[in-house]
């Protein structure tokens, strides 16, 4: 079921990629794509019934089968730092754009294809 939301999701963010014409919302659609992968990549490392790889009294071994993988997990917490600041340059990029052009409507640009 995750797996289909997280393929729905990409589908949004690329359909909005191809539709809209605004810049401000390729930037929303990239950054719904970088979500969607996010979410299918910690869907990967789920196992069902699956507990925290964490050393207790309850598990004193480490049985590779009981526990979720971290890994993925760890992961995604990095690509979430990353989207966040290409996140910010992006925007910051359209600040600049919008000084320059007066618009960050694509067909709206003064200046730009003539």
């Amino acid at each position: 079921m995750v797996y289909i939301i997280s393929i729905i999701l990409v589908g949004i963010g690329v359909y909005g990629l191809m539709t809209q014409k605004n810049l401000f919302k390729h930037l929303i659609s990239l950054s719904i794509i970088d979500t969607a992968v996010n979410i299918f990549i910690v869907a990967t490392g789920y196992v069902n019934g699956g507990k925290a790889p964490i050393y207790t009294k309850n598990f004193p071994s480490f049985a590779i089968g009981r526990f979720v993988d971290p890994l993925p997990q760890a992961l995604v917490l990095t690509a979430i730092v990353i989207g966040v600041g290409t996140l910010a340059v992006g925007a910051s990029l359209l600040v600049r754009v919008k000084e320059k052009h007066s618009s960050i409507d694509v067909e709206n640009m003064k200046g730009v294809g003539e």
